[in-house]
């Protein structure tokens, strides 16, 4: 049988800027009953993630049970100097896989804080800018009923934290062509995977609903699956798997980029292609003619999706490297090239889901699944 063979020659080590195993030491002291709270939200670009912890006195039942917080938004690019104060509201908890323990995570999202009118009333807190939650969450509301599930497959490279070149490729060059690292073992076509192992098991202990992991066809892209997920907890889940992706890297000092088109010319790009079913599709029998309203629907709204679906997507949905074009829609069964991919059973077995293939690995979450509820069962 003939063998693949190197296809990457690498020397390169990357090493921790600290010696971990002095911090395990102190991740074993006793709390004496305290829990440590590290409070996750969005920042500013609305791609990065900030965060910040707290001692609670005990563990709480529900994310109610925690006291709103607030933060420097003039740091964060969201709030001026001179008005600076950003709240933090807790809407789920995870545990810390870092911290270990009765330790938490808290997934928040960002208000401007109540204020004291002249008259003596107070004016509610009111989503920032940045806040997409918000929105989300009112459309999920309004859907409930239909039972939305989602299902994100979020895509991502890893790079050297100095160079910005991909992990484990040439200095200054390219590894050979693209073929041999999908899904693929072995050193030379399998970069990195210390990182989406150990992410792998810190969303499992931290009770995300990781579904898999893979090597993808760019070498040093990896893939993991976060879903089936019910309405709002998509978002707050994906978000949270990529604040939990950056603290693994983190720890081994490399980085991890959403770009959804890392490397420029015959090379594949970075999807975050979006799973979805409702009740009606998922219905035996009259679940295939759902789903075939639905793409129509996703159709006549192609443009307000692509808006919306991911910055520098242009670069990768070019109808190349199993992409469909970014000016047109399409959708069929079987097909990575078109829009809108239904799987081969769905026809036979009259039921089932779809994947949007649209969305770029840096999509925001809650922006693209709140449009999918909104133009497939509010219009």
């Amino acid at each position: 049988m003939a063998s693949i063979g190197t296809v990457v020659g690498s020397d390169e080590q990357i090493r921790s800027l600290l010696d971990q195993s002095l911090t395990r030491h102190f991740m074993t002291l006793e709390q004496h009953g305290k829990i440590c709270a590290e409070y996750v939200w969005i920042g500013g670009t609305g791609a990065d993630l900030r965060s910040k912890g707290r001692t609670l006195p005990s563990m709480p039942k529900s994310p109610a049970d925690l006291p709103h917080w607030n933060y420097d938004g003039s740091s964060t690019g969201q709030a001026p100097g001179a008005d600076s104060e950003v709240y933090l509201v807790p809407r789920a908890i995870y545990k810390d896989p870092f911290r270990g323990g009765d330790n938490i995570l808290v997934m928040c999202d960002t208000y401007e804080p109540p204020r004291l009118n002249p008259d003596g009333t107070v004016t509610p807190m009111k989503p920032i800018p940045t806040n997409t939650r918000a929105a989300c969450s009112d459309v999920m509301k309004k859907v409930d009923s239909h039972d939305p599930w989602f299902g994100i497959e979020q895509e991502y490279t890893l790079l050297n934290v100095t160079t910005k070149w991909p992990l484990g490729w040439p200095k200054g060059g390219f590894p050979a062509a693209q073929g041999p690292y999908y899904c693929s073992a072995g050193s030379g076509v399998s970069i990195g995977r210390d990182v989406p192992e150990a992410h792998y098991r810190v969303c499992l202990n931290a009770g995300l609903d990781i579904s898999g992991v893979n090597g993808e066809v760019l070498p040093s892209q990896w893939e993991y699956q976060v879903g089936p997920c019910t309405g709002i907890e998509m978002g707050d889940q994906l978000w949270m798997s990529r604040y939990l992706m950056h603290r693994v890297c983190e720890m081994y000092n490399v980085e991890c980029t959403f770009d959804p088109k890392p490397i420029p010319g015959d090379w594949n790009g970075s999807g975050g292609h979006t799973n979805f079913s409702t009740k009606e599709t998922r219905t035996e029998g009259t679940g295939w003619g759902v789903i075939q309203e639905q793409c129509e629907k996703l159709g006549k709204r192609h443009a307000v999706h692509i808006a919306a679906y991911g910055e520098g997507n242009e670069r990768r949905l070019t109808g190349k490297h199993e992409t469909s074009s970014m000016s047109d829609f399409s959708w069929a069964v079987a097909n990575r090239s078109a829009s809108i991919r239904v799987g081969r059973m769905v026809p036979v077995e009259k039921c089932g889901y779809y994947e949007d293939r649209r969305p770029a690995s840096n999509l925001d979450p809650y922006v693209v699944t709140r449009l999918i509820a909104e133009t497939t069962l509010l219009m």
